[in-house]
């Protein structure tokens, strides 16, 4: 899936690079360049050799001599073995100071999975995202880990190869995601209510393919229910026009966690990894390969080049503004699309059952899904403009209550929304397509430029691991690159490793908090809660906003261990709470503003900008 890339570009393949002359800088301001701190020189971390994944391995030197192409080769050999998180201000003299093998633009789903693999195989890794982590399109999805039903039928009715083996390579996917973030990750029930016998037998027939193409990973069986069977699982449905139901089995998890903790571990395993840094043009050789990037700290205000070897770029729907900087004025084969999500109250689905509304005017599926305590409903899909904080258009927050009044017995109004959303896609067309977004796959493509600049197009958050694999794959093929295709092996993000059922359940025994706080903080941290517990027990265990279950401890755990930079990275991505209920984020954002000031050393000043845009952003577009 998505090895064939759009026509106006070409399919990656590697050239002689030469011996590297004076850098030049394209796409940015004038004025000279002013960097962070220097380090002295000789006191940067130590990298390990390149090659395929050894997570047991020990980081070892790797030689700087010059290679024949004037760059010294990548060896194969041991990979990165994961070590302590540095702080951001360290991050970014690594970033001034350094050269890498490959720097990251975008620190979404697929740049923070590119970034983990990479520095998982050994390579000089550095990532670079504008604002934080998961803050654009990965935090803003309908928190699914899935093959795609809405694929899996769309493949059927065209006989389309390639969207059956989307959705198979999704279901894979989907299974590795729980090895690697066991704690963030659950098996949920979504029940499709079927008016009549055909609608049962047909989405039957539809489910159960969809657990053959599963196979042993298969989450649960799909199951047949009678009518009073449908709604005993789910008592909010509407009464009567109802035959019966059919339960499927699929994946959730917390997306902006996912993002913000593949992150961490490429920062824990060596690569140097910055939020809040924009990049504002690219670097060249003298014979125009792209060779590094013109970057700006977004909270200091001070530029400076990163170098590397290649750079990819994993900016999702802003991938078209990066090309730009690279002088590509179309062809990237992007789309963009938009999908709006509405939080309301919870108590409409129940804890392990969601929604499945499987046609809608447009021919559209919804989801009604149990999420944190709260019912999320989505999504839309239209046609739009990229936009870092994307309105909510009235009418696809009306479109989703309509439909939903549908099939309740008690809708759900205006008054019960608490939050919402607009995310957008970064769709792959393919060209010459006319298709309307709804129809367009979710599958992905790495193409490359003349100059050298890769640029990752489409996919979805399941297969983030597939499109880290392809875009090393890419890079394998230039001279002096290692065979990297050890990096599908099985990567757990912070608080995975070692996480089952017994160790969760030993954990919560021993940190002597109550059983609700224990299992709150264990879905969140993992094999870490015991250490955010310890702050819990050393005072911080006041809760953030009343009715949810975030407490202080997290928002130092957050800044020290999570690379939360502003109060936003808080509010909305390391806890969940502005997705969940503004009106919450906007009582709990003075507390939490205090305790990141008192950990980050602002004065008053910058706390007051840090609550007056958190403000701007709770009342307005997230």
């Amino acid at each position: 899936t998505g090895r064939t890339a759009p026509a106006a570009l070409p399919v990656v393949a590697g050239g002689p690079h030469g011996r590297a002359p004076p850098l030049s800088v394209s796409g940015g301001p004038g004025p000279a360049l002013s960097g962070p701190p220097r380090r002295r020189a000789g006191s940067g971390r130590p990298r390990g050799p390149a090659g395929r994944i050894a997570p047991g391995g020990v980081a070892g030197s790797r030689p700087r001599g010059p290679g024949a192409e004037g760059v010294a080769p990548i060896a194969c050999g041991g990979g990165a073995a994961a070590r302590g998180l540095p702080s951001r201000q360290a991050a970014l003299r690594a970033l001034a100071d350094e050269r890498f093998d490959l720097l990251i633009v975008g620190g979404g789903a697929a740049g923070t999975g590119l970034a983990l693999a990479a520095a998982a195989v050994g390579l000089r890794t550095a990532l670079v995202e504008r604002d934080d982590f998961g803050s654009g399109t990965s935090s803003r999805s309908t928190k699914l880990l899935h093959g795609g039903v809405r694929y899996l039928e769309r493949a059927v009715r065209r006989l389309d190869a390639a969207e059956f083996a989307l959705v198979r390579e999704g279901l894979a996917e989907r299974a590795a995601v729980f090895r690697a973030a066991p704690h963030l990750a659950r098996r949920l029930a979504i029940l499709t209510p079927c008016p009549d016998a055909a609608a049962l037998g047909y989405y039957a027939a539809g489910l159960g393919f969809y657990d053959m193409l599963a196979g042993s990973r298969r989450l649960g069986p799909t199951r047949v229910l009678g009518a009073s069977a449908t709604r005993k699982a789910f008592p909010a449905l509407a009464p009567g026009g109802l035959r019966g139901g059919v339960v499927y089995y699929d994946g959730q998890f917390d997306d902006a966690r996912l993002a913000a903790l593949l992150a961490v571990s490429a920062a824990e395993r060596g690569a140097s990894v910055a939020n809040h840094v924009e990049v504002r043009g690219l670097a060249r050789d003298g014979a125009g390969r792209v060779t590094g990037a013109l970057v700006r700290d977004g909270m200091a205000g001070s530029t400076w080049t990163v170098r590397a070897r290649a750079v990819v770029n994993a900016a999702g729907p802003f991938a078209a503004d990066v090309a730009a900087l690279d002088g590509q004025a179309a062809g990237t084969g992007l789309q963009v699309s938009s999908g709006v999500h509405v939080v309301c109250r919870g108590g409409v689905c129940p804890p392990d059952t969601g929604l499945l509304i499987p046609r809608t005017n447009d021919g559209r599926v919804l989801f009604v899904l149990p999420w944190l305590g709260h019912t999320l409903i989505g999504t839309t899909d239209r046609p739009a403009a990229p936009a870092r904080h994307p309105d909510v258009p009235e009418r696809d927050v009306g479109y989703l209550l309509d439909h939903t009044a549908r099939y309740l017995g008690a809708p759900l109004g205006p008054a019960d929304v608490r939050s919402s959303w607009c995310g957008l896609r970064p769709l792959l067309r393919p060209g010459g397509s006319g298709a309307a977004t709804a129809d367009l796959s979710r599958r992905h493509a790495v193409v490359e430029s003349a100059s050298g600049l890769l640029t990752i197009v489409g996919g979805k958050w399941t297969t983030y691991r597939r499109i880290a694999a392809d875009a090393l794959a890419a890079l394998a093929r230039r001279p002096g690159w290692p065979d990297v295709s050890g990096a599908l092996a099985d990567l757990p993000v912070a608080g995975g490793a070692g996480y089952t059922e017994g160790t969760a359940r030993a954990d919560r025994d021993r940190c002597g908090l109550p059983a609700e706080t224990a299992i709150h903080l264990q879905q969140r941290y993992g094999t870490r809660m015991p250490e955010v517990a310890a702050l819990v027990t050393a005072g911080r265990g006041d809760r953030l906003a009343e009715g949810f279950p975030y407490l202080e401890a997290e928002v130092l755990w957050a800044v020290r261990r999570e690379m939360a930079a502003r109060l936003m990275d808080v509010l909305a991505r390391r806890t969940r709470l502005a997705f969940l209920d503004r009106a919450a984020a906007i009582r709990a954002a003075p507390r939490v503003a205090a305790l990141m000031a008192a950990e980050l050393g602002w004065d008053a000043a910058r706390r007051g900008a840090e609550e007056a845009e958190a403000g701007e952003r709770l009342r307005g577009s997230l």
